[in-house]
């Protein structure tokens, strides 16, 4: 016996409404397959996942005739599970966080903002970094300084200047001057108005520039004998080791 048009999957047919085809859908997310239904998709109107499956069919299909969504497929499983069973991941947080931002399902979003990963990150680091004036900026700047004096070398190595006080970055002024060095190779960070010390964004830094592929160390910059100051109060070098 044939089986009737309404039954088969939604994605092997792309040109009528989605209304009028087949609740249970075939999805290709990034490579991994997935089959579920279309009430599951929709679960949450307001949501970008569901816009997609509104109305006319909003993406491509594969060669199968599946619905194909370029986004990292491992993760989907774990929206699909809550949109299931309102199923709250405990796996893999900040990367189901990123596809829950993508797909905008706003009480995932909200789930997961409240759990100690995505809080720690948003709330605590993240607001802390922002205080630190052209933290960004910094990180790309010591990325690019170590790339150019990376040349024939397994190894480049990047000066930090840390202050958390104004007056720290007066005597830190004062040190760059006395310096045997290009000062523009000097990256500075601080003053900051909150908690965390110097050893807080030493982490930071260490773990931004480590997520953005890069094997870095660092350990207190000594200077030359005669110097005026302690330099291992203010001045850090960060090791960037290329192969």
């Amino acid at each position: 016996m044939s089986i009737s048009s309404e039954h088969k999957p939604l994605g092997k047919q792309v040109t009528g409404s989605l209304h009028m085809l087949s609740p249970i859908v075939e999805l290709n997310v990034g490579g991994e397959m997935y089959t579920t239904t279309l009430s599951t998709l929709k679960k949450h109107p307001g949501s970008k996942l569901a816009e997609m499956f509104t109305g006319q069919p909003k993406l491509r299909t594969d060669s199968e005739g599946r619905f194909f969504i370029d986004r990292p497929g491992t993760y989907f499983k774990y929206i699909l599970e809550y949109l299931r069973s309102n199923q709250v991941p405990t796996q893999c947080i900040q990367d189901v966080y990123k596809e829950a931002l993508f797909y905008d399902i706003e009480p995932l979003i909200k789930q997961l903002e409240d759990s100690p990963q995505i809080f720690g990150e948003l709330v605590a680091r993240r607001q802390f970094l922002a205080r630190v004036p052209n933290y960004s900026e910094n990180i790309e700047l010591m990325i690019h300084i170590a790339r150019a004096e990376a040349v024939a070398s397994r190894q480049s190595s990047v000066i930090v200047c840390v202050v958390r006080t104004e007056e720290d970055a007066a005597r830190c002024q004062d040190a760059l001057n006395s310096l045997d060095m290009d000062k523009k190779s000097v990256v500075k960070f601080g003053p900051w108005k909150a908690v965390p010390s110097i050893s807080d964004l030493l982490d930071c830094i260490q773990m931004d520039v480590e997520a953005k592929g890069y094997k870095i160390s660092f350990q207190p910059h000594v200077a030359e004998k005669g110097f005026r100051f302690k330099s291992h109060d203010y001045f850090y070098k960060f090791l960037f080791t290329w192969w």
